[in-house]
């Protein structure tokens, strides 16, 4: 059985497996809706997953600009409201995972990466090959609350 708990525009859907176990999926507006055949995120338990944000503004559907820097900023503003969608900040993250399409922006990337999760949570950081819609940078975290 499935049971659709709230659909607001802010706050998770919350849906059961049947038994104790409940998933909540977060669909919030402000941030941008995934790309593909996921969710922002899922929260099991006190553990929230959730899926890579990158630097589109969720007003316009676009990127915020064409530089590192810039995208960084709006993929860590867009983690910062699936937090926020799940009653978290910053300060619940223990591990992000981010991707970077050159390392030549590391430094740059790790000043705005800085500003955001002052906690220091864990971290992997790595240099692909290529990111969805042409992202330069991605950041994927784990969250307890």
């Amino acid at each position: 059985e499935i049971y659709t708990l709230s659909l607001h525009d802010a706050l998770p859907i919350c849906v059961s497996l049947g038994g104790n176990q409940m998933f909540e999926y977060t669909d919030t507006k402000n941030a941008p809706a995934a790309l593909g055949p996921y969710s922002q995120a899922v929260l099991a338990g006190n553990i929230l997953y959730a899926s890579g944000a990158i630097g589109i503004d969720p007003a316009t559907g676009k990127f915020v600009g064409d530089d590192i820097q810039t995208q960084a900023e709006q993929a860590c503003k867009n983690v910062g409201e699936i937090l926020k969608a799940n009653g978290m900040t910053y300060d619940n993250v223990v591990k992000t995972t981010c991707y970077i399409l050159d390392m030549s922006d590391f430094k740059v990337f790790n000043e705005v990466y800085a500003e955001y999760f002052t906690s220091k949570p864990a971290r992997s950081c790595v240099a692909i090959t290529a990111l969805p819609a042409g992202a330069l940078c991605e950041v994927e975290i784990t969250a307890v609350r």
